[in-house]
């Protein structure tokens, strides 16, 4: 392993910083964000020497963090509200929509080990212009945080009789201490629950199945609240995948994981594609099925609590599980939610950790550590759902749904088309010290796109524009991408070369492993995560780059060349 000490620290370095982390010019971090355990590299590259574990325990743990019941709850709105024929065709729609989506993004992030926030600066939004899409991101997190935590905390108050103000608290104070300790804590406990997860989730169905299977067929003829009954209604198809396209932005949490993966060998690499497929779009496999299933159990039990209760899934499975096993069908479905919630909000609580790490080292140039936002998102969350937002779940998630979509798309038409076509860098450069700070391509085209569906959503252009806005905002999203990589000529995606001896990629054609000593806090590094910088006169790390706020981005104040470099310098 090749080591290359960072140069003396200029006078400028040395004579003290206003952020308080410095020390004779070298920055120091507190002892969260210098422990790699609990920081899980949060604002960086991951490198080889973290990424231990095999793809199958990488694809265990991002899939067990899909365990939540919102796509209970979600299906079963979807059918109440819309009638099952329009509510499985919404479903289906939008799975489909996920799947192909959430294709490249799984593959550019286990290629190059970084997540949904590094992922979006190098594919069209520049260093600045992902900060927005981090808060999006966050929002997803804690929004799905306080529908999953509302529904634990129904399931607590039937099966134990604890108040739900009192069991919001709880379900939030109990993830904490998974979350804090990153992948080491999570992969273990994803790992072992899962079995006992799957057997519990799918009994209910097989119970029916056996006793009463003449259900499912009545199951098609669920009309719900819908105005139309059970049939086709073209509103209520673009009513009901609107809600379900708000998961979309899951992709995010499976790739939080999927940045964990080994590099993809001759040797692994049948392993490394069925993990990064399954674990990755995958995930909406199972995310419809669900869908589905809670839209089934919705029209089991209507009848006995009502329609507005019918989406509870802790409602859904009590009565689930009283077809087989009637005298611990309370006890059993307390658990299972129990159980599901704290895989699911473990995982959203660490993904909001990660976005909001992003978003805050950018715009305040202090990093903490990982472990404060853990605390920022889990409070946002508690207080959405001592607001009460399980009860406006169509509304929040249809309205969220535009602005997620808008996003991923840009994304995925930089990947899929503006790359192939040489009109972004084949690679994905996430640095501060080579990007612009916005990049119209991406950003843009977002904002654009989500401003005309949220327009749509608010009536702006009639029901049929309402009900399909989150298709109005995927298609400007993937068709201005193009347009304005076109128009820019692709010149505000690079704003200087890597311009370091150390080449990025190593003789095997891999990511370099060589490690880098960091100019600024004198720590090494694996070459991806490091640029040189003018400013220290030598390497510096991708955090400390992020973190400085006294260069003003001198290193990108000289003439900025034109054009696209067609590879990453060393490949």
């Amino acid at each position: 392993m090749t080591e290359i000490v960072g140069k003396e620290t200029p006078p400028a370095a040395a004579e003290g910083r206003t952020d308080g982390q410095r020390t004779d010019g070298t920055r120091t971090y507190g002892a969260w964000a210098k422990n790699d355990t609990l920081e899980d590299y949060s604002l960086r590259y991951a490198p080889k020497s973290f990424r231990r574990w095999s793809p199958y325990v990488v694809a265990t743990t991002a899939l067990g963090g899909i365990a939540y019941l919102a796509d209970f709850a979600i299906g079963g709105s979807i059918a109440v509200s819309n009638g099952f024929s329009s509510a499985m065709v919404a479903i289906l729609t939008a799975a489909v929509v996920i799947f192909l989506t959430g294709v490249p993004i799984s593959y550019y992030s286990a290629k190059y080990s970084i997540d949904m926030d590094l992922l979006t600066r190098g594919a069209g939004f520049g260093y600045l212009g992902s900060t927005l899409t981090s808060v999006i991101y966050a929002s997803f997190t804690f929004i799905f945080f306080a529908l999953e935590g509302s529904i634990m905390a129904q399931a607590l108050e039937l099966g134990l009789h604890i108040p739900l103000a009192v069991g919001y608290l709880i379900c939030s104070l109990v993830i904490l201490p998974l979350v804090v300790y990153g992948m080491t804590a999570l992969s273990r406990m994803q790992v072992w629950t899962q079995p006992v997860w799957l057997v519990l989730m799918v009994a209910p169905f097989v119970s029916v199945a056996v006793q009463d299977p003449g259900k499912f067929s009545q199951f098609t003829h669920f009309a719900g609240d819908s105005p139309t009954g059970s049939g086709i209604s073209a509103l209520g198809v673009g009513a009901g995948a609107g809600v379900a396209l708000s998961l979309i932005a899951q992709i995010g949490e499976q790739v939080d994981y999927l940045r964990f993966m080994p590099d993809r060998t001759p040797e692994n690499g049948k392993k490394w594609w069925a993990a990064v497929l399954s674990a990755g779009p995958g995930w909406v496999v199972l995310g419809a099925a669900k869908q589905i299933g809670g839209a089934f159990l919705a029209f089991s039990i209507a009848g006995s609590v009502g329609l507005a209760k019918a989406n509870e899934p802790i409602q859904q499975y009590v009565h689930g599980f009283g077809t087989f096993a009637a005298p611990l069908a309370l006890g059993l479905a307390t658990f299972f939610v129990i159980l599901s919630q704290v895989k699911i909000n473990s995982t959203n609580a660490y993904s909001g950790s990660l976005s909001w790490s992003n978003f805050f080292s950018r715009l305040t140039h202090r990093h903490p550590g990982r472990v404060v936002y853990i605390f920022l998102n889990v409070g946002i969350a508690l207080a959405l759902m001592e607001a009460g937002v399980f009860g406006f779940l169509n509304t929040v998630l249809g309205f969220y749904s535009n602005v997620a979509i808008a996003w991923i798309g840009a994304v995925v038409a930089d990947l899929v088309i503006n790359k192939p076509l040489g009109l972004s860098p084949s690679y994905i450069e996430f640095k501060r010290a080579h990007l612009h700070h916005f990049n119209p391509v991406g950003f843009g085209s977002m904002l654009i796109a989500s401003a005309v569906s949220i327009a749509a959503y608010f009536d702006a252009f009639g029901a049929y524009a309402k009900a399909y806005s989150p298709f109005v905002a995927l298609f400007l999203a993937m068709v201005l991408s193009p347009l304005f990589a076109v128009v820019t000529q692709g010149r505000y995606y690079i704003a200087r070369v890597d311009d370091l001896a150390e080449p990025l990629v190593g003789a095997d054609g891999l990511p370099s492993a060589a490690v880098l000593t960091c100019t600024v806090c004198a720590t090494g590094f694996e070459r991806p995560d490091v640029a040189g910088c003018p400013f220290h006169s030598g390497p510096i790390c991708s955090l400390c780059c992020s973190l400085e706020k006294d260069c003003h981005d001198s290193c990108k104040a000289g003439p900025v060349a034109l054009g696209i470099p067609a590879v990453r310098p060393g490949d």
